[in-house]
């Protein structure tokens, strides 16, 4: 089974509260979820802290995901009890400051993932806040079992990609048409959200607002 596991909390500190500000009149962690929709996958869930599980409960069921809570700093843990409970095999790892995920680009990475056996998969170089990590289930619960580092558990994935001697990664650049560095997709300060605001309105329009190359449209038009 394969799942998408969406990492969230509410007490954001640069940006607080980010998760339930609005997004053309609905909350920014819903406009992720309707990204990660266009993801395929067999499951979706909705991993946050004890104490924001009461704020996202009501929103999860709008899009389809599941919810669940686990610890607040120790997030690999809570990926791991999230992939216990539903019996995961892999994970489309996302965050919730990121609204303007690639859909297509992150079910290419899934497809390529899965072909290389990778343990851990990702895009390089596409714009800061579009895209995702595919990771092996047994990967994240053997990291578990092997790092007690506080950075590695907070981050989920950190402990596979620096130990290339011990998993499969899959790390290509990304493809031209998604190859953007300088592009900042994600939501974590004041003027990112200002900036997500603009880019919303651009896209709500848009039937395919979810790929890649309508983002880049969009955001390079209003940068202009």
């Amino acid at each position: 089974m394969t799942a998408i596991i969406l990492q969230a909390r509410i007490d954001s500190t640069r940006l607080p509260g980010k998760a339930l500000l609005p997004l053309a009149g609905k909350p920014l962690i819903l406009r992720v979820m309707e990204a990660l929709n266009h993801i395929p996958s067999d499951l979706r869930i909705l991993a946050c802290p004890e104490d924001s599980f009461d704020c996202f409960s009501p929103l999860v069921e709008e899009c389809g995901f599941e919810i669940f809570s686990g610890p607040k700093e120790d997030v690999l843990e809570r990926f791991n009890m999230a992939i216990r409970k539903f019996s995961v095999k892999r994970v489309i790892r996302a965050t919730g400051d990121n609204p303007f995920i690639f859909a297509d680009a992150a079910a290419a990475l899934n497809i390529e993932a899965q072909a290389a056996s990778a343990d851990y998969a990702s895009y390089t170089e596409l714009p800061y806040g579009a895209g995702v990590e595919c990771v092996a289930a047994s990967a994240l619960l053997r990291a578990a079992d092997e790092t007690a580092l506080p950075f590695d558990r907070e981050h989920v994935c950190p402990y596979l990609y620096n130990h290339p001697e011990l998993f499969n990664l899959h790390r290509p650049p990304a493809p031209s048409y998604w190859f953007y560095p300088d592009i900042r997709l994600t939501v974590d300060t004041q003027e990112d959200y200002e900036n997500a605001v603009r880019l919303y309105n651009a896209l709500k329009d848009k039937p395919d607002r979810h790929q890649g190359s309508v983002i880049i449209e969009a955001y390079r038009a209003f940068q202009n």
